[in-house]
C-alpha cells in the first residue's frame, strides 16, 4: 500500500498496542506509528468495544515508512522480535480475540515477504510450539483514541510497569537477543544443514577457488538468495563475467538486504560484503561496468540460486516483476 510521497503503509497486531508502537517509532525510515484497530466487523470501534472482544477487531499499529530507507522485510524482523508467536490466544497477560496477533498485507510483495519469513521461522525450529501469527489482506484500519498515541512516552512508568509485569520484556529478553536480526538457527543447526564449504564461507569468512564453483558461469534468469536466511541479495540481470571466476555483480536487489566493511586481512586493504543478517558473502572493488563501477565479487558457497520459473513457488514472486 502506498501513501504520500511514495511512502508505504504496514499494518501489524501484536498484542497490546502499546507496547507495539515504540518497537517501531525511532527507527530510520518509519514515518509515523499509529495505534488502532483492524480485522473487525464494526464501524469505528471504540477502546472498550474492542476490549469487550465482540467486534472483532484485534488492537494494531499502522506503520508509514520510507521503502528507501527501510525495508517492509526489517519491519517484519522487529515485529517477530516483539511478540510471542505461537500464542493464539492472546499475547502474554492479554488474553481474547482482540490481542491476536496478525500480520495484515496490502499487496503481493508484503504477503510473499510475510510468508517467506514465517516459513524461515517455522522451519527453523526456534518454538517447539507451531507459529499461531496469521497472515491477511488488510482491511479498515481504525485509529485508536488519542490518549493511547505514544502511551509509552506519556505514562512511562505505567507502559514499562505493564511491558515487565504482562511477561513480554522477559520472553522478549529470553527469545529474541540479537535485535538486529532473527536468530532462527544455531552454530549446530547451520552446520547441519549446510555443507562445509557453505558453513565456511558463510560463517567463518571462507573463500571458495575460483572456475569451481556452482554459479562463476549461471546464465539462467532468476535471483541469488543468502544461501543462509534466504534473503534477496542479487539478480541474473546484474551478473557479468567478470573472468574472475566468481559471481560478478554490478549492484545488488536492495542495498537495504547487504552490510559493507572494512577488511584488513591477508595484508590488504578490502571492502568485505556480508549479508543483512551477517553471512558472508565476499567482497565489493571498484573496477565493474557500471554507471559506480561497482563489482561485487560473491562466493556460490553463499548464495542459493532460484530461477525465474520458480520465484513464484518459493515465495519470491514479487521479483518476477524485474524480468518484465
Amino acid at each position: 500500500m502506498q501513501s504520500k510521497k511514495n511512502y508505504s503503509i504496514a499494518i501489524f497486531a501484536g498484542g497490546c498496542f502499546w507496547c507495539m508502537e515504540p518497537a517501531f517509532a525511532g527507527e530510520d525510515g518509519v514515518i509515523s506509528v499509529k495505534p488502532g484497530y483492524t480485522d473487525g466487523n464494526t464501524l469505528n470501534p471504540s477502546y472498550e468495544e474492542v476490549c469487550s472482544g465482540t467486534t472483532g477487531h484485534t488492537e494494531a499499529v499502522q506503520i508509514e515508512f520510507d521503502p528507501e530507507k527501510i525495508s517492509y522485510m526489517r519491519l517484519l524482523e522487529i515485529f517477530w522480535q516483539n511478540i510471542d508467536p505461537t500464542d493464539a490466544g492472546g499475547q502474554f497477560a492479554d488474553r481474547g480475540s482482540q490481542y491476536r496477533t496478525g500480520i495484515y498485507y496490502s499487496d503481493e510483495s508484503q504477503k510473499s515477504q510475510a510468508e517467506l519469513l514465517k516459513k524461515q521461522l517455522e522451519d527453523s525450529k526456534k518454538f517447539s510450539k507451531p507459529i499461531a501469527v496469521e497472515i491477511k489482506p488488510a482491511s479498515t484500519f481504525y485509529p485508536a483514541e488519542a490518549y493511547h498515541h505514544a502511551y509509552y512516552k506519556k505514562n512511562k512508568f505505567h507502559y514499562e510497569a505493564y511491558k515487565q509485569g504482562s511477561g513480554r520484556a522477559k520472553f522478549i529478553e529470553l527469545n529474541w537477543k540479537n535485535k538486529n536480526h532473527l536468530e532462527l538457527s544455531s552454530p549446530n543447526d547451520l552446520k547441519s544443514r549446510l555443507t562445509p564449504l557453505q558453513y565456511k564461507v558463510t560463517q567463518e569468512c571462507g573463500t571458495e577457488p575460483p572456475f569451481q564453483n556452482e554459479y562463476w558461469n549461471n546464465k539462467k534468469p532468476g535471483i541469488y538468495v543468502d544461501v543462509v536466511t534466504g534473503i534477496p541479495l542479487f539478480s541474473s540481470l546484474d551478473k557479468f563475467d567478470s573472468g574472475t571466476g566468481w559471481p560478478s555483480f554490478i549492484k545488488p536487489i536492495d542495498v537495504n538486504n547487504i552490510k559493507t566493511k572494512d577488511d584488513f586481512s591477508h595484508f590488504m586493504r578490502r571492502t568485505e560484503v556480508s549479508s543483512r543478517d551477517g553471512s558472508h558473502l565476499g567482497h565489493v572493488f571498484d573496477d565493474g561496468p557500471g554507471s559506480d563501477h561497482k563489482r561485487y565479487c560473491i562466493n556460490s558457497a553463499s548464495l542459493r540460486f532460484i530461477p525465474l520459473e520458480d520465484l513464484e513457488q518459493q515465495g519470491y514472486s514479487r521479483f518476477k516483476k524485474l524480468f518484465e
